[in-house]
């Protein structure tokens, strides 16, 4: 193979590369049932297969791509699994991931329209259409970001903006000890101290107890201090819980607060009637995240901040140095620069824009009711055996469930269910993971992949059963 100082393949060899991917992402694709749900390797191993000094001579396509099959994404979990029910899954699509090709290729900097009008469009009518989907009023506006921890960061820097200017040190941020961990590491980024977030206590069934906000609001303005801000969860990472959404929003009205919705897995539940009453309160929220590679089934990375006041964003982040000003031109026109931390964007939007497009929100709408009816379907699974206690019942696609085993303590109970879920992933056939509720490990089940069929979970929940019998 020639050296070529442009970095080009001939268009034969160009078109050759592309099927060879397009083969393997379709095989992938069309056999994800049948792989192994969970492969790995060690970090030894990992440096033993990949480490070396870049090569100086061109090795060609063909080598390249097929080590990157069998040296990067072999061993991996696979997170489009029908049977990956750990974390929140990543279902993705083809549709999705030609699409991110797509935007790789022609490359736009999404950034600035007078560069890429199309693109900013495309963006404009997506967040649009996510912005109806959480009900927040045609005047809202949003953006797209990497993911949820981005989203909710952008977020808070806004509302600290808005409600607090330069001057941030009394002000206290308010959230549910199940509030996902990027609420805090976005405060900590944004230079809030650990003690202005107040982490406080749920009820039963996992939601944020309005007593206590209540309670915590009145405390730290009776010392003086600034309560700014309160993030709602629709839906927990832990158990799918949903926040007293239209309490909450009463409250933050009531003392000229912040209200943040974390919807970065859970928000798009309002495709489906159930879920919108599970939402109710949400279309009340200042500011929303909810990601696209989570329940609308893009590839990563696809988040989005949405805010009531489509002018914040704007107004926290604007900046135009004197590089810029030949793009900062007519005012209707959009530069997504000025709507958050990035200059330099890719074209997040598309995939999103594509996957609608070809497949319909019918499609989605349905897709997403599956995910919820798998999970309850596993709850009357689990509730028909004496082997199990369901801990919390099926919300928003997520179980959480304990194995019961007569004559272990409370750590020999901890264990096993750790254990078996290691031997779950061991045997390949399904991972799950385990999260601690009131101190105690439990399993917990997410079924948001619409490839997931009932009998992928009866047949996980067969296995699990077997393994604890046996490691007992």
């Amino acid at each position: 193979m020639p050296l070529d100082r442009r970095l080009e393949l001939s268009p034969e060899e160009m078109r050759a590369l592309g099927h060879r991917v397009v083969d393997l992402v379709v095989e992938h694709f069309s056999t994800l049932a049948e792989q192994p749900v969970a492969a790995s390797a060690s970090r030894a191993q990992m440096e033993a297969r990949l480490r070396e000094p870049p090569p100086d001579a061109p090795r060609g396509w063909e080598a390249t791509v097929d080590r990157v099959a069998r040296e990067v994404f072999a061993p991996m979990s696979h997170p489009a699994h029908p049977r990956f029910f750990a974390y929140v899954p990543g279902p993705g699509n083809f549709v999705g991931a030609m699409a991110d090709a797509l935007a790789a290729a022609f490359n736009p900097f999404a950034g600035a329209w007078m560069v890429a009008p199309g693109p900013a469009q495309v963006e404009l009518v997506t967040v649009d259409w996510l912005r109806a989907l959480c009900g927040l009023p045609e005047a809202a506006g949003g953006a797209f970001v990497s993911g949820g921890s981005m989203a909710n960061l952008t977020a808070l820097a806004v509302a600290r903006h808005r409600r607090l200017g330069e001057d941030f040190g009394r002000a206290v941020i308010y959230c549910s000890d199940q509030t996902h961990s990027s609420v805090e590491r976005g405060a900590r980024v944004l230079g809030f101290r650990a003690d202005q977030l107040r982490k406080l206590p749920v009820d039963g069934g996992y939601r944020l107890r309005m007593d206590a906000l209540q309670g915590g609001v009145a405390e730290d303005a009776a010392r003086g201090l600034v309560p700014f801000c309160v993030v709602a969860n629709a839906g927990t990472t832990n158990t799918g819980a949903v926040d007293p959404m239209p309490a909450i929003a009463g409250l933050c009205r009531a003392h000229g607060m912040w209200m943040h919705v974390d919807g970065a897995y859970g928000a798009a539940a309002a495709l489906t009637e159930a879920g919108r009453r599970a939402l109710r309160g949400m279309e009340e929220a200042d500011s929303i995240s909810i990601d696209a590679h989570k329940w609308l089934f893009q590839p990563f990375e696809c988040g989005c901040v949405l805010v009531r006041d489509g002018g914040a964003l704007k107004d926290t982040f604007r900046l135009v140095p004197e590089y810029l000003r030949d793009s900062d031109r007519a005012t209707e026109e959009v530069n997504f620069r000025d709507w958050g931390v990035q200059l330099t964007r890719g074209f997040r939007a598309l995939k999103l824009w594509m996957t609608v497009q070809v497949f319909g929100m019918d499609a989605l709408r349905d897709a997403v009711a599956w995910g919820v009816r798998l999970a309850e379907a596993a709850e009357q699974e689990l509730r028909a055996s004496q082997a199990w206690e369901v801990v919390t019942p099926a919300q928003l696609g997520i179980v959480t469930f304990r194995h019961r085993r007569p004559g272990l303590d409370d750590a020999g109970m901890d264990d096993l269910q750790r254990r078996m879920t290691a031997a779950l992933a061991e045997d390949g056939f399904a991972l799950l993971s385990t999260t601690v509720l009131d101190g105690r490990t439990v399993l917990r089940l997410c079924t948001i992949n619409p490839r997931t069929t009932e009998d992928d979970v009866r047949e996980t929940l067969r296995r699990l059963e077997r393994f604890g019998r046996e490691l007992a």
